[in-house]
């Protein structure tokens, strides 16, 4: 039988951890780091095609959670990581109201310029990144003010453009898509609902040969609409769901039965369309980034920040992915 003071004990350490869970989502994970490591061979993409990529995502840059000096780090140890090619996959600023005084875009994008691989650095936009830019909102063009701080910065941006890159000899397409939700439902600017300004048809389109492609698409969900012509598909936007109670995730349930919040995804499921004829189609692959910052709460909880790095190809034999923390 228990004894009262054990049981007293028990109820001391249960309201301990009640009460020390959230200052460790506010205080403490938000600002770790980690690695998190991938290897895999996916569908058309060649064997002996070694590629490493250092993927960015959701920065979320603001004061005191993603500050300058913090992100001079990130891009140091990335750096460190000697990437191929280093992709940045959207969100980079912070729209939540638990912040200092915003940060101005080109200081962080100047800052992003100091990354370093031989193929270059490369971004797409991410939703926050238009819902932030009130003129982008009204006009329903881009690039937003953050995209052409990064333009300024000497940083590629792609919206809905596809280019052909080479390691050592061997090519390979680089696309990347705008963002799926990127103007949001307005009656000033008479829209009743969520617009896209991705274009996966015309991005692919403009493939010219039978090279690999990774796509860049900051929302994860496109995997369902993505042709199984593309090799991977790299992702950000969740941010690993960011709060995981035990394999939990309160801000991403599970869409029939299929959750796209985290990690190496393999996806064997068409459209709606095709599932309702029964059609087959070939496995996609997918990665999704836990990303770097926060959202709407600077909390994190069971997922820390990562900077991740995908290695493709490299005589592997067959599909897999060593994830590492």
């Amino acid at each position: 039988m228990i004894s009262r003071r054990r049981f007293l004990q028990g109820i001391g350490c249960a309201a301990l951890g009640v009460l020390s869970a959230p200052a460790y989502a506010v205080g403490i994970e938000p600002f770790r780091l980690r690695i998190q490591r991938y290897r895999l061979t996916p569908p058309r993409w060649p064997a002996d095609l070694d590629l490493r990529a250092a993927l960015i995502a959701d920065p979320h840059i603001c004061d005191p959670w993603m500050g300058l000096d913090r992100v001079r780090s990130i891009v140091a140890q990335t750096n460190a990581l000697k990437p191929d090619i280093i992709l940045m996959l959207g969100d980079y600023v912070a729209s939540h109201k638990w912040q200092h005084a915003p940060i101005p875009p080109q200081a962080w994008a100047d800052i992003f310029a100091d990354l370093s691989a031989p193929l270059g650095t490369h971004a797409i936009l991410g939703n926050h990144d238009w819902w932030d830019d009130p003129q982008a909102q009204r006009s329903g063009k881009g690039p937003t003010r953050y995209g052409r701080a990064l333009i300024r910065a000497g940083i590629p941006l792609y919206q809905n453009r596809a280019v052909r890159l080479e390691k050592a000899g061997r090519a390979f397409w680089l696309a990347g898509l705008d963002d799926q939700i990127a103007l949001t439902p307005s009656r000033k600017h008479k829209r009743r609902r969520w617009q896209g300004r991705d274009d996966l048809a015309g991005t692919l389109a403009q493939v010219s040969d039978d090279a690999p492609i990774l796509l860049m698409a900051h929302e994860p969900d496109i995997i369902g609409k993505v042709p199984s012509r593309v090799s991977l598909t790299l992702s950000g936007h969740t941010h690993g769901g960011q709060v995981n109670c035990f394999g939990y995730l309160p801000a991403f349930p599970k869409k029939h039965g299929r959750s796209y919040a985290y990690g190496h995804i393999v996806e064997t499921e068409g459209s709606t369309l095709m599932r309702h004829l029964r059609l087959a189609t070939e496995p996609r692959h997918l990665i999704v980034s836990g990303g770097l910052g926060c959202s709407i709460l600077p909390v994190r909880f069971g997922v820390p920040p990562e900077i991740t790095m995908v290695h493709l190809g490299g005589h592997l034999g067959g599909t897999g992915e060593t994830p590492t923390a």
